[in-house]
C-alpha cells in the first residue's frame, strides 16, 4: 500500500515539476492553483504549491476529521518533499530543458498526474490538495461529491482565464481530461476488460446451446416480457472477452439473422471463466 503511495506521489511531483510548473499550465490541483496565483502575489510557484498541499491538509482535518488526515498523510508530507528535490534536480539543467510546446506540456502533466492519482486512489488513500474543498463542499451541503468537483474545478479554470486568459485555461482543461481518462485507465490496471452481451430471439434455446458448446461461455437466462405484446421472451446474456465477440456475434446471426443483440462494454470481471480458470 505504501509503495503505490510513494509512487503515486512520485509522478505526481515529476509531472508538476518537469511539465506544469516551468510551462505554467493550469491544471485542477495545487499546482495549477499556484500558476494561477503566481501572477497577482508573485510567489514562486514551488513553494506556493507546497504551502496549499500543507495548508489544505490542514483544512481537511479540521473539517473533514479523522478518517481524511489518514488518508491523506502521506501524501502531504511526501509530495511537497518531491517537489523539492526534483526542483533542485530541475536547477542543476539548463533552464530550456523543459521549455515547450503548451499542449505538449499538457498532455504529459495529465498523463503523469493520472497515473500517479490512480496509484494513490487504487489503495483507498488520497492525496489531499484540492480534493479538500470538493470534500467539504459535499459534506456541508446538498451537492453531489461529482458537482462539487465540477465546480471546485470551474473556479480554478476561472480564475486562471482572469490571470492569463482563454487559451491558457483551455489547455488546461485538456490536461484535466487526459489526467481523468488516466485515471480511470490506472484503476482498472489489470483487470480484465470485457463485453456483456444480451440476445433476444424466437430461437433461444438454439442459440443457448450455440453460446455453451461452441462460444464456449456461460449462459444466464433472464426472464422479459415484450412491452407491445406482453408475451414472455426470454433473455440470454453472456459475458466474454473482447476478442471473442465476432465469433459470437456470427454464430448467432447464423442461427438467427434477426436476433436482437445488446453489447455492453464491462471494466472488469470476476468469477468462473476470468478471474479464475477450470480445474484441469
Amino acid at each position: 500500500m505504501i509503495m503505490y503511495i510513494l509512487l503515486g506521489n512520485f509522478l505526481i511531483a515529476c509531472g508538476t515539476t518537469f511539465f506544469i510548473l516551468p510551462n505554467n499550465i493550469l491544471n485542477g490541483g495545487t499546482a495549477g492553483v499556484a500558476v494561477a496565483l503566481q501572477p497577482l502575489f508573485h510567489i514562486d510557484t514551488v513553494w506556493m504549491t507546497n504551502a496549499l498541499t500543507v495548508g489544505l491538509y490542514g483544512v481537511g482535518v479540521i473539517f473533514l476529521g479523522k478518517r481524511f488526515a489518514m488518508r491523506s498523510l502521506i501524501s502531504t508530507i511526501c509530495y511537497p518533499v518531491f517537489i523539492l528535490l526534483l526542483n533542485q534536480y530541475v536547477n542543476t539543467l539548463p533552464r530550456s530543458t523543459f521549455i515547450m510546446p503548451a499542449y505538449l506540456a499538457s498532455i504529459y502533466s495529465g498523463l503523469l498526474l493520472g497515473v500517479g492519482l490512480g496509484l494513490v486512489f487504487r489503495v483507498d488513500a488520497s492525496t489531499g490538495g484540492m480534493d479538500v474543498p470538493a470534500l467539504i463542499l459535499h459534506k456541508y451541503t446538498q451537492l453531489s461529491s461529482g458537482d462539487a468537483v465540477m465546480i471546485v474545478d470551474i473556479a480554478t479554470v476561472a480564475l486562471g482565464i482572469y490571470t492569463y486568459g482563454l487559451v491558457p485555461a483551455l489547455i488546461g482543461i485538456l490536461s484535466v481530461y487526459i489526467s481523468g481518462a488516466a485515471i480511470n485507465r490506472t484503476m482498472t490496471l489489470r483487470s480484465q476488460a470485457a463485453k456483456n452481451v444480451m440476445i433476444i430471439s424466437d430461437s433461444w434455446q438454439v442459440i443457448k446451446e450455440v453460446l455453451l458448446n461452441e462460444v464456449d461461455r456461460g449462459v444466464t437466462i433472464l426472464e422479459g416480457h415484450g412491452g407491445y405484446t406482453g408475451n414472455s421472451r426470454p433473455v440470454l446474456m453472456c459475458v466474454i472477452n473482447q476478442k471473442q465477440y465476432p465469433k459470437l456475434e456470427q454464430a448467432v446471426l447464423h442461427k438467427d439473422p434477426h436476433a436482437f443483440i445488446i453489447v455492453n462494454d464491462v471494466q472488469e470481471v470476476k468469477g468462473y471463466g476470468f478471474s479464475y480458470e477450470e480445474d484441469s
